[in-house]
């Protein structure tokens, strides 16, 4: 199935997005724009198709769901730093993109230093959070404390039991604690294992009972079911 409600108007997709308000809201995060210009500069050269599958994907979405307003959740920008021209155009070419569909909200990440001065000239204000349907929007690396929070950030992964170490990426649902973790967006990000002790990095979800969280994979195919971590990681240890 593309789509699955997981909580009361709350559907994951396949499309790495989560929809809201009977689908009028959707929420992405992690996009790492200027990945590959950063590499750059560290002496590694990659293909550019960061920038470009996003953008597909983006237009794959405003056309299959039709939002009326969408949430940027954090790490819009790869670079810690100042962004360079480069990395600054591929910014304004995806804000633009949005802008021409449907009502765009950024919320700031950890990555997001000057994204104000990119922003700037689209006449936009990044925002520190949002409260949406009774839901708190935040990017995640700060727990402002308030639930139920939907979250980016930890760009969570589970390795697939008998697939041979294959990773997917995946919805990370801590429900008695009101903690929805969303996948990144960027296709660049390798994913953090969570079957991996220690490797949980936001604060909303530590302060959960992880093993406890439902997990819901993102395959071409559609949201994959997988159950519990705790589950999963007694799967992965036989």
């Amino acid at each position: 199935m593309r789509t699955l409600e997981i909580l009361p108007d709350v559907r994951v997709t396949n499309d790495r997005c989560l929809l809201l308000e009977g689908g009028r809201t959707a929420v992405i995060g992690d996009l790492h724009l200027g990945y590959e210009t950063a590499l750059e500069d560290e002496g590694m050269f990659l293909p550019r198709v960061n920038t470009g599958t996003i953008r597909d994907s983006l237009n794959r979405i405003l056309s299959r769901y039709e939002p009326e307003r969408m949430f940027l959740l954090g790490d819009i920008k790869h670079d810690f730093r100042r962004s360079k021209h480069e990395a600054s155009s591929e910014i304004l070419e995806i804000i633009r993109l949005l802008n021409e569909a449907t009502e765009t909200i950024v919320i700031k990440g950890n990555h997001d230093n000057y994204l104000q001065n990119v922003l700037a000239e689209e006449g936009m204000s990044a925002r520190d959070y949002a409260d949406v349907a009774g839901y708190r929007l935040e990017h995640g690396h700060v727990d402002t404390g308030r639930r139920p929070v939907i979250i980016g950030h930890e760009h969570p992964a589970v390795r697939i039991p008998g697939s041979g170490g294959q990773k997917i990426h995946c919805f990370v649902l801590a429900r008695k604690e009101g903690v929805l973790v969303i996948p990144p967006f960027s296709p660049m990000s390798m994913g953090s294992d969570l079957l991996t002790e220690g490797t949980v990095m936001s604060p909303a979800l530590r302060s959960s009972d992880v093993g406890t969280a439902e997990i819901y994979g993102v395959s071409d195919f559609g949201i994959m079911e997988l159950g519990l971590l705790s589950e999963l990681e007694k799967m992965d240890a036989i």
